[in-house]
């Protein structure tokens, strides 16, 4: 894997909080669309969709996986009936390594932690792993699924 060090910006973002078992994570997606669309915020540079994955579904029990589904704003999120809440992903220096295919089992998350990650002189940072999926929505098939890991260290 091509494994590249990037200085991500910090970025502000709009915000589902799922906490949950991983099956019941579409729920929350679903949510996020629904406000992404009530509040014209279409799929641009401007308005990226990502993950902040705060732990492992794999290695928790489903009822503490924690994920932060979102969306990159340039305004602040006003109240809503959606649960959409403003946070920030801070300006990072990161590993980062590009997905192609489905995002149901991204194994390069697995590599950056287990393989990468000991073998360089890195350290992970204090913020978690976050996904950029490039490409989204219902036109896009699993195959051409485009999705940047970044891997905040120090």
């Amino acid at each position: 894997m091509d494994v590249q060090i990037v200085n991500f910006p910090e970025t502000k973002i709009a915000v589902i909080e799922h906490h949950g078992p991983l099956e019941l994570e579409h729920q929350s997606v679903k949510k996020l669309i629904s406000w992404r669309i009530e509040n014209k915020l279409p799929q641009s540079p401007a308005h990226r969709s990502y993950g902040v994955h705060h732990n492992d579904p794999r290695k928790v029990p489903p009822s503490e996986y924690h994920v932060d589904l979102c969306i990159s704003v340039e305004t602040e999120v006003l109240p809503n009936s959606y649960g959409v809440i403003n946070k920030i992903i801070p300006a990072c220096r990161c590993a980062t390594v590009r997905h192609i295919g489905s995002r149901e089992n991204i194994i390069a998350t697995q590599y950056l932690y287990e393989e990468w990650l000991p073998n360089s002189k890195e350290q992970r940072a204090e913020f978690p792993i976050f996904f950029h999926y490039v490409n989204v929505g219902p036109q896009v098939q699993e195959s051409e699924m485009i999705t940047d890991i970044y891997l905040p260290i120090r």
